[in-house]
């Protein structure tokens, strides 16, 4: 007889999950924020209330690609994950960090700050979906010790988001 259990909550602290699930959370949260910002712009709303969900995007796009670049690329290319799919995805942090500092470089009520935003949420897009599609289960066959890449980029990102944060008011 088998019984029926409902699935339970990962309720293991952040530095225990792999990294592809940390990553894929973090994909999740921008995708949602950029939703947010979406109908933030839908609704008329104005700069006061759009600039700092906007902050927040970049900040965790920042902090991820960062995580990525310094922990995770490196581990993936050690690996022997097809390097073009690393290089590809670096070259893709360039231009998100470029529209990125042109948008903290901005107003929100400036020409052009919403429609680069929506650039940045389209090319993210496109990056989480080559990340997810490709690398990630490249990643998965390698032999990559997840769980402890997981707990390197916990623990960076921790560190970075005290960093960045300083100073700016986040919501979750």
């Amino acid at each position: 007889m088998t019984s029926k259990t409902s699935p339970k909550k990962d309720t293991r602290p952040a530095g225990k999950a792999d990294v592809i699930k940390l990553l894929k959370d973090d994909h999740k949260e921008v995708h949602t924020l950029f939703q947010k910002y979406t109908q933030l712009c839908k609704s008329g709303a104005g700069g006061e209330e759009r600039q700092p969900l906007a902050e927040q995007i970049c900040l965790l796009l920042t902090v991820h690609a960062t995580v990525e670049e310094e922990i995770f690329y490196p581990a993936a290319r050690a690996a022997d994950v097809p390097a073009a799919l690393l290089d590809e995805a670096e070259v893709e942090h360039r231009t998100v960090k470029d529209l990125i500092t042109q948008i903290r470089g901005m107003e929100p009520d400036d020409e052009l700050y919403d429609a680069k935003l929506t650039v940045l949420s389209e090319y993210v897009e496109h990056h989480v979906k080559e990340e997810q599609d490709e690398m990630f289960p490249k990643c998965l066959l390698s032999g990559m010790d997840l769980k402890a890449i997981g707990g390197q980029i916990a623990t960076r990102k921790a560190e970075l988001m005290a960093e960045m944060s300083e100073g700016m008011e986040v919501t979750h």
